[in-house]
């Protein structure tokens, strides 16, 4: 699928709260590469409060195991099951191959966490016809749209 089956913009550009408000409403499953089993990283937290809003969390960490009572996968190409969003937390010098990996497996957004973005990985997703998130938290930005609470990371 492509950003349009969403109604999202195709030229690159900040997404509107509108926008924003349709990539929640539509996605059901969000593989989060980078994820991490310690409870104080954003890496754990984020998806952790996503998971607890009803999405469905994928983590991909290459030491594997479980991560959020889900198996963790070691990279994007071993996940088998749809994915409508990939969220990153890697060094932004990883996002361009990321990109690569969620167009592979039909993602149809991939959202960097703020420090995690570069201009490389976001001429890559529109390249692939995947819309892009860049300099905004998934978890923060779902609060602050009034969608849920936000994650609460006070124990960090």
């Amino acid at each position: 699928m492509t950003m349009d089956s969403w109604h999202l913009p195709s030229a690159p550009r900040r997404l509107s709260r509108d926008d924003l408000r349709r990539v929640y409403e539509s996605t059901r499953t969000i593989a989060v590469v980078g994820a991490s089993a310690r409870d104080g990283r954003p890496a754990h937290y984020v998806p952790a409060y996503l998971q607890s809003q009803g999405f469905r969390i994928v983590p991909v960490n290459p030491r594997g195991g479980e991560i959020l009572g889900e198996t963790a996968h070691a990279s994007l190409d071993d996940v088998t099951e749809p994915v409508d969003v990939v969220d990153v937390f890697r060094r932004p010098e990883e996002g361009p191959e990321i990109v690569r990996a969620a167009a592979r497996i039909g993602a149809r957004l991939v959202w960097f966490q703020p420090g995690t973005e570069s201009a490389e990985a976001t001429a890559a997703a529109t390249d692939a016809g995947i819309a892009v998130v860049t300099r905004l938290c998934m978890g923060v930005t779902h609060g602050t749209l009034g969608l849920g609470p936000g994650p609460d990371h006070s124990e960090a």
